[in-house]
C-alpha cells in the first residue's frame, strides 16, 4: 500500500513566522471546519488573541505557521484508491511536515483519528519535537464497531451516520449555543467520500498503539473532552498512567471536537505545552523554551503523569 495522498491548508500564518505547527482532522470532518478558528488564536491571527506587536497573518518572528491536513476523501483531500493505516497516514503527515517546516521547530496536534496520528508518531517523530492527541486514545473503540459503521456508510452513505454523530460529537447544549459551527462540521460529514470514510473506519478497526505507550520519544499532551463519549477522560487517562512525563489537560465542557467547542481554551493549552515543553534548550542550559518557539501564555499547568 501507497501513502495516501493528503491535501494541507494554510490555516494561519506563513513561511516566515517562526514554527510551524501541523493539526490533523478528526474522521468525518475537514481540518478547517475543525480547527480554523483555533488556528487563528495559535497563529496569532486574531486580533483578540496576539500579543502585542503580534499577528496580522503575514509572517511574524514570534508566532506559527498552522497548516493542516485533511483525511481522504473528506475537506479538500481526493478519495482514497486503496486501503490505508494509520501508520501510512503518519509517514504522509511526516512527508508534509518536513518539507513545510524547512529547518523550523515544528510541533503537531490531532483530533481523534487525526490524534491517532500523534500516537503513531511518537515513538519515532521525524521532523515533530512535540505532539498532542485531542479526544484520542492508543486505541478507540473496538474493532467489530468500526468495520460495523464501515458497511453501514458503504450502504446508505455518510448522510445515513449525520444524526448519530451529532450526539456523538458535541458536548450537551453546544449545537443550540452554536449551530453555525456545528452545523459546518456536520456537512463535512455528509460531503465525505462514502468509500475513504468506510476506510478510515477501517483504518481505527486496525489501529492499536498501546504497547507502544512506553516508547514515545517527544513530549506529548493528551486532551480529552469533558464530555466525549467517544473517548472519555477515563480511558485518557489510562493511556497518561502507562506514558512517563505525558501531560494530560481535560476541556471543561467540550465533547469530542474541542477545537471547535472552545476554540480559546484549546489554543490556549497547545501555546503553552509547545513552547514549555517542545525540546531542551541549548547544550548545557536547563530545559525550557525552545530557540525559536513563540512564547507561551502564563498559565496554571494542570496534571502531569
Amino acid at each position: 500500500m501507497a501513502e495516501p495522498v493528503l491535501a494541507v491548508t494554510r490555516l494561519a500564518g506563513t513561511a516566515g513566522d517562526a514554527a510551524l505547527l501541523v493539526v490533523g482532522p478528526s474522521l468525518g470532518t475537514a481540518v478547517a471546519a475543525l480547527w480554523e478558528d483555533c488556528a487563528a488564536r495559535v497563529g496569532g491571527t486574531d486580533p483578540a488573541a496576539a500579543p502585542p506587536g503580534g499577528g496580522s497573518g503575514t509572517g511574524h518572528p514570534g508566532g506559527y505557521q498552522v497548516i493542516g491536513w485533511d483525511l481522504p476523501g473528506h475537506g479538500a483531500s481526493p478519495p482514497a484508491t486503496a486501503s490505508f493505516t494509520v501508520a501510512e497516514l503518519a509517514a504522509a503527515v511526516q512527508a508534509v511536515a518536513t518539507a513545510a517546516a524547512a529547518g523550523r521547530p515544528a510541533c503537531y496536534a490531532g483530533v481523534s483519528l487525526g490524534g491517532t496520528v500523534a500516537y503513531a508518531i511518537a515513538p519515532e517523530p521525524g521532523p515533530f519535537l512535540a505532539a498532542a492527541a485531542i479526544a484520542s486514545a492508543s486505541s478507540i473503540g473496538d474493532p467489530p464497531q468500526w468495520k460495523d459503521r464501515a458497511e453501514t456508510v458503504r450502504k446508505a452513505g455518510t448522510a445515513a451516520i449525520v444524526p448519530a454523530s451529532a450526539g456523538r460529537w458535541f458536548a450537551p447544549g453546544f449545537t443550540e449555543r452554536d449551530p453555525g459551527t456545528a452545523g459546518r462540521l456536520l456537512q463535512t460529514l455528509a460531503d465525505a467520500d462514502d468509500e475513504s470514510y468506510a476506510l478510515a473506519c477501517e483504518a481505527l478497526a486496525g489501529f492499536d498503539r498501546r504497547r507502544d505507550l512506553g516508547r514515545m520519544r517527544i513530549p506529548f499532551l493528551l486532551g480529552p473532552g469533558e464530555h466525549d463519549g467517544v473517548v472519555p477522560p477515563a480511558r485518557t487517562r489510562q493511556d497518561a498512567a502507562a506514558m512517563p512525563g505525558s501531560q494530560l489537560e481535560v476541556f471543561a465542557g467540550c465533547g469530542h471536537l474541542p477545537p471547535a467547542e472552545d476554540p480559546a481554551a484549546v489554543a490556549a493549552e497547545l501555546a503553552a505545552f509547545f513552547a514549555a515543553r517542545a525540546a531542551p534548550g541549548p547544550a548545557g542550559s536547563s530545559p525550557g523554551r525552545p530557540p525559536g518557539f513563540p512564547p507561551a501564555p502564563t498559565r496554571p499547568r494542570t496534571e502531569e503523569t
